[in-house]
């Protein structure tokens, strides 16, 4: 049996949910045995000052024999998550908001924005 018999033996379902720089890839494979079970790969873009760019993946492999307890403590730290501290992304809100005031104010704390209009007196 080839490489490309393999490859098609084991991948039978996959499903992909682009996150920003991650992407995260849920594939049902088989064994030999020809029984499934499920890989999560977290993939995630690293971009280099020149503009090059790289990869990282971190994998899971996740049997038939765990799902039940797998699938209980996902829900529980979901919940746990949502319920200290609600559904808002909090990290990408200060991001926005630091990026904003760094824009706006230099170090002596004058206006740096270039969104104002230069205005003189002498039009007015």
């Amino acid at each position: 049996m080839g490489q490309k018999d393999t490859m098609d033996q084991e991948e039978i379902y996959s499903k992909v949910l682009r996150a920003g720089r991650r992407t995260y890839f849920f594939d049902v494979r088989s064994t030999k045995a020809g029984d499934y079970y499920l890989t999560i790969t977290e993939s995630k873009k690293f971009t280099h000052d020149d503009g090059s760019f790289h990869y990282k993946k971190h994998k899971i492999y996740l049997y038939k024999e765990d799902f039940s307890a797998f699938r209980e403590i996902m829900e529980e730290m979901m919940d746990y998550i949502i319920d200290e501290k609600g559904t808002e992304v909090i990290s990408e809100r200060h991001q926005k908001d630091f990026k904003k005031e760094e824009g706006n104010f230099s170090e002596n704390g004058s206006t740096t924005d270039n969104n104002f209009t230069d205005v003189s007196f002498d039009d007015i």
